[in-house]
């Protein structure tokens, strides 16, 4: 047994030493650099995930940069961006040989079909009075100008008549949506200045209405009024800048709390330059239309833009948290008076509104009502009854424009519209020659002469 286990032995290889394990050996590595120092240095230890550095998320998000650079529109800027009025453009010609707006031209009935030039004086006196709407084109012309139309021509002769007999001209215009309502309010203004009336506007009546200025209730009133503080002050100063030649040849006849500090032989110009603080200026303005309305005094035009934001429920709300109407603020109440006849000019002058179909405001049923009515007995039609069915009516506002006189503006005639493009040609706006034909194919694209569709079918590349 021995011997077989020994030669077992002899038959097995021999055994090799075995080599120690081998350990990994841990080297410190700086990480690539192209600076010997940092090469040299090596990296701190890492202990954690914490101490791993994170890679840097990348943003894309454009609005979030440099807004420390952006300068933040002061207050009002935007608002008074808004509503600029640009009146010349220096790359418009200089059109050459047209009448110039004088006394009696809109009333004469040679000038219809024609287009007339606004002198800077009345242009100056109409932007003081807010007569420019922001959206109208005169910007692109070298100059303010005016078409005088059929309906002008009839509504400075019943203007004309009315001051003649010291009575007093109601005129409500009404249409399309850019009919050129505003434009006849201009004129209507231009023709007032020019004969040195006194021209007092309200320019758009929804500012008045939206809530945006401060108001005061009226103490001892039935129904409460209220009254706008700073817009009056505004439209005191408008007033005087727009009619101050007028106004400075008018002395103070009556003596109140807003003449104490006057000298003797004070003008109205002095009146309203007196008149400094909100609280002042409603007492200011009755004082100022008293004033107006003494014997001797120059006819009064009192004009207003927006009609329908004028006969709706304001965005003001009476100590019972109700909605206030708009005939219980104290200048909108003031303008109805006159237009109603309730309010007396002893002097004649002119009440007139215009009425708005571009605003998303819905006109007050009593108003549509009324002036159907109004149209149907002017031209001999059946007068149209109201809806037993609709709720709705008011009666203030049935009142206040059942004694006016409606005057519709609609599309130009086509001699109106080739005058207004011979216009626009001298002006170098259109290209074209102007023939028959052009005209025609112009003033059925633009509504069949809708002054507003005319100029966005021949202007339009210039708007944009």
């Amino acid at each position: 047994m021995a011997a077989a286990n020994s030669f077992k032995a002899m038959m097995l290889r021999p055994a090799l030493p075995r080599a120690p394990r081998i350990q990994p050996v841990l080297v410190a590595m700086a990480p690539l650099s192209t600076t010997s120092s940092l090469a040299a240095a090596g990296s701190p230890a890492v202990k954690s995930r914490r101490d791993l550095s994170k890679p840097t998320k990348k943003t894309f998000n454009k609005k979030k940069t440099g807004l420390e650079n952006i300068k933040k529109p002061a207050p009002g800027e935007r608002k008074a961006f808004r509503k600029r009025v640009v009146l010349s453009s220096n790359s418009a010609l200089a059109v050459q040989g047209l009448q110039t707006l004088e006394a009696g031209v809109l009333a004469d009935p040679q000038s219809a079909a024609t287009v007339v030039e606004l002198p800077d004086a009345v242009v100056d006196q109409l932007r003081a009075l807010g007569a420019f709407r922001p959206t109208q084109s005169w910007g692109l012309f070298r100059k303010p100008h005016v078409l005088v139309r059929k309906e002008t021509v009839d509504m400075v002769a019943r203007m004309d008549k009315a001051v003649a007999a010291k009575e007093v001209a109601k005129i409500v215009l009404t249409g399309s949506r850019k009919s050129g309502k505003s434009t006849a309010l201009i004129q209507a203004m231009s023709h007032a200045l020019k004969n040195d009336w006194v021209v007092i506007n309200i320019p758009e009546a929804l500012d008045l209405v939206i809530g945006h200025t401060d108001y005061a209730p009226v103490p001892n009133t039935e129904p409460m009024q209220f009254v706008q503080p700073t817009y009056t002050l505004n439209l005191l100063q408008n007033i005087l800048k727009g009619n101050r030649a007028a106004l400075e040849k008018l002395k103070v006849q009556q003596k109140s709390s807003l003449t104490g500090g006057l000298p003797e032989g004070a003008s109205l110009a002095d009146l309203i330059t007196n008149i400094r603080e909100p609280d002042a200026a409603w007492p200011g303005f009755q004082a100022l239309w008293s004033e107006l309305m003494q014997p001797g005094r120059p006819p009064v035009l009192m004009g207003l833009d927006g009609l329908t934001c004028a006969n709706i429920d304001s965005e003001y709300r009476d100590p019972s948290f109700n909605k206030v109407h708009a005939h219980n603020l104290t200048l909108i109440g003031h303008f109805f008076g006159a237009l109603s006849g309730a309010a007396k000019m002893p002097n004649g002058g002119v009440v007139i509104a215009a009425d708005s179909a571009s605003t998303t405001r819905q006109r007050h049923p009593s108003q549509s009502l009324v002036l159907e009515q109004l149209e149907a007995g002017q031209a001999g039609r059946a007068v149209p009854q109201p809806d037993p069915y609709l709720r709705g009516y008011d009666n203030n506002v049935y009142d206040g424009l059942k004694n006016s006189h409606v005057l519709r503006l609609e599309g130009v005639s086509k001699d109106e519209a080739r005058s207004l493009m011979e216009y626009w040609g001298a002006s170098g706006l259109v290209r074209s020659v102007l023939s028959a034909e052009l005209v025609a194919q112009k003033w059925a694209l633009g509504g069949h002469g809708n002054i507003g569709e005319m100029e966005r079918v021949v202007l339009q590349d210039l708007k944009m």
